[in-house]
């Protein structure tokens, strides 16, 4: 920060003005660093830039304006046994970029080893000399830890609706369009989730498959946007942020810090492992790259340098886009010193301290591969967490899975057993059961295996224990009765996300049952598998799921974050009954066969009434009765667009009762 408190301006990067543009890069191992000018294709000067000491190279070029296209080439020792990949032959894109002139393209020749492959100018994007536009006024994040999370991949979302228009399908720009702002509206998002849109990189098995990266997560600079997504730049992030805005609704970007799509030894060269592949990428004592992310490489978040790479990125996006926050790939990864994970991390610290970053969203997915790299719970408030144990729990329980009532409740109740550790006694969960990673919600109750063939790897990527099941058939299904018990299924599994304690997140597409056919890894599909159908939506399911938000919405209990904790049930903050009506005792608990469960909430309307959750995970039909009656008050089936209210609850089926004041002179 500066001497003002005021987070200071990027130091590297190119930092244009009006006499010219000054350029810096970081470099603490390259012998000699030049910078690369370029007209179109054709590189117009290279110019050495001056060591500045504690590994700076800097230069500034008079004349120079916005717009200039550039890149580096480093030199020094090329021994890549041991980390050092120096080659001049490869151009560098800047780390610092804030735009790029076109998309990475995977080709063999950004690998060749040096003196090999030829010059990789022509392959390579350049870095566009952007000047800025001027900062966002500051103002505090649209989203509350007990909102609705909305995940999105901006080109799978947009790119086959039919209001867009064609030239913005795919892009940025598509999230300002009315009809996608009232679809959001209409599920009252409280925040869309972006799917990375920084850019990225094909994995190289990939283009022989005739297949491509569909999601974003291998990026390879960290500030650019991918120019398939935002062919405006900045701008164009700033422009849809700026719509959500303007519908109350906030943005969280879904950032890649772990890794980055150089890969493994046999990698291409792009950026960072041309400047400094040592300092930037963790490696082991040998000098072997460190994996922890089965990616191939892993960022070294605890060099002071990537520190304030990452740092410096994030403020980008909040200074110049205005997003409210953001959600952490593999965050383990950020938290690791000296290859053993701590809530104390330097980037951690330096993330909640940062006048900037401070009062933004945080979501860390909890979890790498590495030693010790799960780590649900771990991470330091306010960070909120995927919780993929509530996914699992709430899977096994809709699945059949026997002694599972108690987990289900534990999840629901804002999972004590994983947040009830620290001060506050509050939830940082975020609960979800779906994702962008795995099958679709839809896909859950229909597939009981993978089907992954169209990834060209023999069905052997992705999760194998999918926790799903499918009802009798796998797969499509013409008969109506299979399609009935698919359609309970999934309105039961979107009411329990939606009857939850945190914040929960649903995945683009699931409100309307899209299905990716069986497929749990779809990242190389950019395509029809992914792309969500908007024409061919289920629109009971949609006007099902908007009917749970608007309960969820007026029922605050949900959306708060303190740890429910039982009581008496004439006035508990929950009290856990049979169908019955009778309190949950000890056996109940453990009765492996028992599938049904009210969760009573004190206090859970605006209006002082109580609310009732009733679950029938059986198959068959129950009477669920006596629910706990106040003077002055009644019990009401809350709106459900999707089934009648009937004396049995239907088997399969979340259902909830809310407290009403009794007028007794209405009739």
């Amino acid at each position: 920060n500066g001497e003002d408190g005021e987070p200071r301006m990027n130091r590297f990067g190119a930092a244009v003005t009006p006499q010219g543009v000054r350029f810096a890069v970081w470099s603490g191992a390259a012998e000699r660093i030049w910078l690369c000018l370029f007209d179109g294709e054709r590189e117009t000067g290279r110019l050495e830039m001056k060591p500045e000491g504690d590994g700076v190279h800097a230069l500034f070029v008079p004349g120079l304006a916005g717009g200039t296209k550039d890149g580096f080439r480093a030199d020094g020792e090329y021994a890549p046994e041991r980390g050092l990949w120096f080659d001049p032959g490869k151009l560098l894109v800047d780390p610092y970029a804030v735009a790029i002139d076109r998309p990475y393209v995977c080709d063999a020749r950004l690998a060749a080893r040096r003196g090999e492959g030829g010059d990789t100018a022509p392959l390579v994007p350049k870095s566009v000399a952007a000047a800025l536009p001027e900062p966002v006024a500051p103002r505090r994040p649209l989203f509350s830890p007990g909102g609705l999370i909305y995940e999105l991949s901006v080109c799978a979302f947009t790119m086959r609706h039919p209001d867009v228009p064609a030239a913005e399908r795919g892009t940025l720009r598509a999230l300002a369009h009315p009809a996608i702002v009232a679809h959001l509206q209409k599920l009252g998002v409280s925040a869309v989730e972006l799917m990375p849109v920084a850019a990225w990189i094909d994995e190289r098995h990939l283009p022989a498959l005739g297949l491509s990266n569909a999601w974003g997560y291998n990026p390879v600079t960290f500030m650019a946007l991918d120019p398939r997504l935002a062919p405006g730049g900045i701008a164009d992030l700033r422009h849809a942020v700026e719509a959500l805005h303007a519908a109350g609704i906030g943005a969280i970007l879904d950032v890649v810090f772990n890794h980055t799509g150089e890969t493994d030894e046999l990698g291409p060269t792009l950026s960072l492992r041309g400047l400094d592949a040592r300092a930037y990428y963790r490696h082991d004592g040998a000098g072997r790259l460190v994996n922890d992310t089965g990616t191939g490489n892993t960022l070294a978040c605890e060099h002071p340098m990537v520190r304030e790479m990452i740092l410096d990125s994030l403020r980008h996006f909040v200074r110049h886009a205005g997003v409210d926050g953001f959600r952490f790939d593999l965050a383990t990864v950020l938290g690791r010193q000296h290859g053993v994970f701590t809530p104390e991390a330097a980037l951690l610290r330096d993330m909640r301290a940062d006048p900037l970053l401070c009062d933004r969203v945080l979501i860390a997915e909890p979890w790498d591969i590495g030693p010790g790299g799960y780590r649900l719970g771990g991470f330091p408030p306010p960070f909120l967490e995927w919780n993929d144990r509530f996914r699992d729990d709430v899977r096994r329980f809709w699945r059949g899975d026997a002694g599972t009532v108690g987990a289900l409740a534990t999840r629901l109740a804002g999972s004590s057993d994983i947040f009830g550790s620290g001060e506050g006694q509050k939830t940082r969960t975020v609960n979800f059961i779906a994702a962008h990673d795995g099958m679709t919600l839809a896909d859950l109750v229909a597939y009981e295996h993978k089907h992954n063939a169209a990834n060209g790897e023999q069905n052997r990527d992705g999760h194998d224990d999918n926790l799903s099941w499918n009802n009798g058939v796998e797969g499509g299904s013409a008969d109506p009765e299979i399609a009935a018990r698919r359609g309970r299924d999934l309105r039961a599994l979107l009411a329990t996300l939606f009857a939850s304690r945190g914040a929960i997140m649903l995945t683009a597409g699931d409100e309307f049952g899209r299905t990716q056919g069986g497929n749990n890894n779809a990242y190389a599909q950019d395509n029809e598998i992914t792309w969500l159908d908007w024409e061919g939506r289920d629109r009971a399911l949609e006007d099902f799921t908007a009917a749970l938000s608007a309960l969820r919405r007026s029922a605050p209990v949900f959306g708060e974050t303190d740890l429910l904790a039982g009581g008496p049930p004439e006035a508990p903050d929950v009290a856990w009954l049979t169908e019955t009506g009778a309190p949950m005792e000890e056996a109940a608990w453990h009765d492996p066969a028992r599938r049904r469960l009210t969760m009573l909430l004190g206090q859970g309307t605006q209006a002082g009434g109580r609310l009732a959750v009733l679950v029938n995970g059986d198959r068959r039909a129950c009477r669920f009765s006596s629910l706990p009656e106040r003077a002055g008050w009644r019990w009401m089936p809350a709106p459900d667009p999707a089934m009648d209210m009937s004396a049995a609850l239907p088997g399969r089926s979340v259902t909830f009762m809310v407290e009403e004041r009794h007028d007794e002179g209405r009739k």
